[in-house]
């Protein structure tokens, strides 16, 4: 299976803050794969490493075959890339935005662009300067789709869409990378909207990445495990169980472990728990528990 993308031991900081050390993932072809992470722990920058606009400390990227740093023009045509802040050329309306962009790539279908944003109810004549934040986006997208890109990178994609809109990009998007063997990579801070689109989940903590596994895998056999002990539990800093907290005598943990293994770790050294639940989560649930509330 030819990997599309490739990242290899890239350590990149900003000033003396590490953003990541020794970062490594791949992405093969037909993949949809969601990029998860806080504020801050550089899911935009990888995303610009990948294109070649900022150079890491460390370590290498590439686009099919092609390192980040040497991308070719006819590289970058097959890249449909999506970044915060969505549309330039504001002084364009609908209809001379896509004639403009036509001319940079060979496998345009403007077809493409006119269905998604006749759904939208977008008018043609309408100048993008006069569009809010969610039609701008809708635009964007829909010049995406024209594109015809083998890889589609879209940083924080549903930005500005209402829950309707979103809904109907995902079903688009869902569609395009199945019927026709693309590969995406996407960030986006409505987790709800990734679980449904996702095959693959990349969850990055600051400095490290936390996991990359199948998104089926994370919902099938991470869960939370509430359960009441007067006292604080056995040592639970061993890597198997996740963000241990409590309010009062009421605890929670997170693990990828069975409930048996759960419950033996918790009352090593004769320590008393009562009550364990274990509860099935949805992505945003999941995230929570690996990185965190706070």
């Amino acid at each position: 299976m030819e990997m599309i993308i490739r990242c290899k031991n890239i350590t990149h900081y900003y000033g003396n803050r590490l953003i990541y050390e020794n970062l490594s993932f791949e992405v093969p072809q037909g993949k949809i794969l969601g990029l998860l992470g806080k504020n801050g722990t550089g899911k935009t920058t990888i995303i610009n490493i990948l294109n070649g606009y900022l150079k890491p400390r460390s370590g290498s990227c590439s686009l099919f075959g092609e390192k980040m740093e040497e991308l070719t023009p006819q590289t970058k045509a097959r890249v449909g890339l999506l970044l915060e802040g969505h549309i330039q050329h504001s002084y364009f309306n609908v209809k001379q935005i896509e004639k403009f962009y036509s001319r940079f790539f060979p496998n345009w279908k403007k077809e493409a662009y006119y269905e998604l944003l006749r759904k939208l109810k977008v008018s043609e004549t309408q100048k993008i300067n006069t569009m809010s934040c969610g039609q701008r986006s809708q635009v964007a997208l829909g010049l995406l789709f024209a594109q015809d890109p083998d890889l589609m990178i879209l940083d924080d994609f549903s930005m500005g869409l209402d829950p309707g809109y979103r809904r109907l990009f995902v079903e688009y998007l869902k569609e395009f990378a199945s019927a026709e063997n693309k590969t995406v990579f996407l960030t986006s801070h409505i987790i709800q909207d990734m679980e449904m689109l996702i095959d693959d989940c990349i969850i990055m903590d600051y400095g490290r990445l936390l996991l990359h596994k199948p998104t089926k895998e994370i919902l099938d056999n991470f869960h939370r495990f509430r359960f009441t002990c007067e006292t604080t539990p056995a040592d639970t800093s061993n890597g198997t169980l996740w963000n241990t907290g409590h309010i009062g005598t009421s605890w929670e943990t997170y693990s990828f472990l069975p409930k048996e293994e759960v419950t033996q770790l918790l009352t090593r050294n004769g320590v008393s728990i009562s009550n364990l639940e274990q509860d099935s989560l949805s992505l945003e649930d999941a995230f929570i528990g690996l990185t965190g509330k706070y």
